[in-house]
């Protein structure tokens, strides 16, 4: 694994979340082999790559989808590893997948309702429908419309809000910014910079480069189910050859 030149940021004692030397595989497919990172408190960690490499894998793993079969992953000093993903949520992991996944046949009130729980103890932000409707108003418009006929920009909202409702300390958002308008993207980069003024951990997998070196903290860049490569936003806008062979631009 390369690093960047300059000193990295992140501190054990200081990590939210972080995956520690994790093989995932599907079925007899080695897909993640032996992938390391950490996600401050209160930080945008971004992880990079082309498709394929393992990105969603690695969420899936954290989540507790798809278990590691070798490696940890710890959450606020606690290995969760092998823990249900039920569990997992509840101990302050939320996930905005990728492609939305909002439940169709359900309107937008519907939507959030479905996935209000109470936190586990002090949260680090109250989330009810109010404080959602708050953070994105058009969906407090739309409380009663079918969430099929929401916008794509309006779908991501449903499914931040959706995570939200959960009272997540750690947000894990798998590529956001797919298929949105560049006026959407930029909406949604003021909710992650909010997000985070609110100290949630965020770790966000993109293909845009561009919004995912504006918005993060710090950068891994995943090629064929390892990290090889991390370093601050500067040291990879500044990077061409690493840019050129793990990120293709």
């Amino acid at each position: 694994m390369t690093q960047g030149s300059g000193k990295s940021t992140l501190e054990p004692s200081r990590a939210m979340l972080e995956a520690c030397d994790v093989h995932t595989y599907y079925g007899d497919s080695h897909v993640l082999q032996g992938v390391s990172l950490k996600v401050e408190r209160g930080s945008i960690t971004a992880l990079l790559g082309r498709n394929g490499v393992g990105k969603t894998t690695l969420l899936h793993s954290i989540i507790g989808f798809v278990p590691p079969r070798k490696g940890k992953i710890v959450l606020k000093g606690a290995d969760i590893t092998c823990r249900p993903a039920y569990q997992i949520a509840r101990m302050g992991i939320g996930l905005v997948p990728q492609g939305r996944r909002v439940f169709p046949s359900l309107n937008v009130k519907e939507n959030l309702q479905i996935a209000a729980r109470s936190p586990q103890q002090n949260p680090i932000h109250a989330w009810n429908l109010k404080t959602i409707f708050g953070l994105f108003p058009r969906l407090g418009e739309r409380s009663h419309q079918g969430a099929s006929k929401l916008s794509g920009g309006e779908q991501e909202m449903l499914a931040t809000g959706r995570a939200l409702m959960g009272h997540p300390e750690c947000l894990l958002m798998d590529e956001p910014t797919e298929g949105l308008a560049p006026i959407i993207v930029q909406e949604l980069g003021r909710l992650i910079e909010r997000l985070k003024g609110l100290h949630l951990s965020i770790l966000l997998v993109e293909q845009n480069l561009a919004f995912a070196l504006k918005h993060a903290d710090y950068v891994y860049i995943m090629s064929k189910g390892k990290i090889v490569y991390h370093s601050t936003p500067d040291e990879i806008r500044e990077n061409a050859d690493i840019r050129s062979r793990y990120l293709g631009v």
